[in-house]
């Protein structure tokens, strides 16, 4: 196809007039309905198994139902979880200001007191973990996702600095690359010696049961059974929500870690809250019990999600083969397109220039500074197919006048 062709096409998309918005990773309406019978679970009444009221004041770090659910998620013990609010998001910033304030754990130095206080970033990555981080003083140090996770002959150097109190990551189906860690990667980073003895691996396992093929899954390691081994126990807080389970504004949280840690995290917690939402705990343990509950729901999202994500991928073969490089992920909420260097801005400037709105270009490195100008964050959930097959008609032709076909 020629140029003229290229920018008549894009004139023509342009002239649609359309207002389409792939920003953010969101679910849409149809999974949101999925869980519109959990609003019911309370009929029955509102008494935890443990006698409690969920209306009333009470049980600060969870209920016992919702500890044993989020339990089986992180496969950890029941009772070394924290149950919390709406977002895993909230539960890892409070960990990261207590760690700030105080020290992971009593005896332990503030990290408020270390003059550059920095943590290894994996990128592509997260771009809320690299804002939070920002905005409590914490350095950022990028390093590269290779094959099955972070380069780690780069992690195991970077701990060597005492500086470096931490990695924040997303392990599993990552968000924006889709990959998941390797088995290798998990023990290195459980048994990697490190030069701050509080240094702390923040797993922010955000889609550890959104797969897209339920009978064809990534598996990740469990990063505590991996530490325990290691002597390292102390190490790895791990985080995950209902947020892409249930409802994305009204789910629930957890954190998990080694006893020490969450005696730590809970006696901090004394006087920042009575308590988190019971009743919305108890909604979500009774909606969803066990383990198979969760996996059978995911199912039925699976299912809306999947032709979106092979519509994207089948686009990206068929007009874009030679023209950069894209994930292709096994589950998780993002397909990761990485363009020609030097080309990823301009393709985001384009596609906003005729009504399609993505994440901004750079979103997913610290500071937005993709050295290479080439990532972007295709996020097919949210929109309707034909809204996505309508994106997915322009994307390519933005990618190949970035690229000055």
């Amino acid at each position: 196809m020629t140029a003229n062709n290229l920018q008549s096409r894009y004139d023509a998309f342009r002239a649609r007039g359309l207002r389409l918005d792939m920003s953010r990773g969101k679910p849409e309406p149809r999974q949101l309905d999925l869980s519109l019978p959990m609003l019911r679970m309370t009929d029955a009444g509102f008494i935890c198994e443990d006698g409690m009221d969920a209306r009333n004041y009470g049980d600060p770090t969870g209920i016992p139902e919702a500890k044993r659910l989020f339990g089986a998620l992180l496969g950890m013990p029941e009772n070394q979880v924290i149950v919390g609010g709406n977002s895993s998001v909230n539960l890892i910033y409070d960990a990261l200001t207590r760690a700030i304030l105080h020290g992971p754990l009593p005896g332990d130095t503030p990290w408020k007191a270390v003059p550059r206080l920095k943590f290894i970033c994996p990128v592509p990555g997260y771009d809320w973990h690299f804002h939070m981080l920002a905005m409590l003083g914490v350095e950022c140090v990028p390093v590269p996702l290779v094959e099955g996770g972070p380069d780690m002959d780069a992690v195991e150097a970077l701990a060597r600095d005492p500086a470096v109190k931490g990695m924040i990551c997303v392990p599993m189906y990552g968000n924006p690359s889709g990959d998941t860690f390797s088995d290798e990667t998990v023990r290195r980073l459980a048994r990697m010696e490190t030069a701050a003895p509080d240094f702390r691996i923040f797993w922010d396992n955000a889609y550890c049961v959104h797969h897209l093929y339920p009978d064809r899954r990534d598996h990740l390691l469990n990063i505590y059974d991996a530490c325990r081994e290691a002597g390292t126990e102390d190490r790895p807080l791990l985080f995950t929500s209902t947020s892409k389970i249930t409802f994305a504004g009204g789910g629930v949280s957890a954190m998990a870690a080694s006893p020490r840690n969450i005696e730590r995290q809970a006696a901090l917690m004394l006087y920042q809250m009575v308590c988190y939402d019971k009743v919305n705990q108890l909604r979500h343990a009774r909606f969803l019990p066990d383990l198979a509950a969760v996996e059978r729901h995911m199912a039925r999202h699976a299912e809306i999600l999947r032709p979106k994500f092979e519509l994207v991928l089948d686009v990206l073969e068929r007009e874009l083969t030679g023209y950069g490089s894209w994930s292709k992920p096994l589950g998780g909420y993002f397909i990761c397109y990485r363009a020609p260097k030097g080309c990823a801005r301009r393709i985001v400037e384009l596609c906003a220039q005729a009504g399609v709105t993505l994440t901004p270009a750079g979103a997913p490195f610290p500071g937005g500074n993709d050295p290479e100008d080439s990532v972007i964050r295709i996020a097919p959930t949210y929109p309707p197919l034909e809204e996505l097959a309508m994106v997915m008609e322009l994307f390519p032709v933005a990618v190949k006048l970035a690229a000055g076909m």
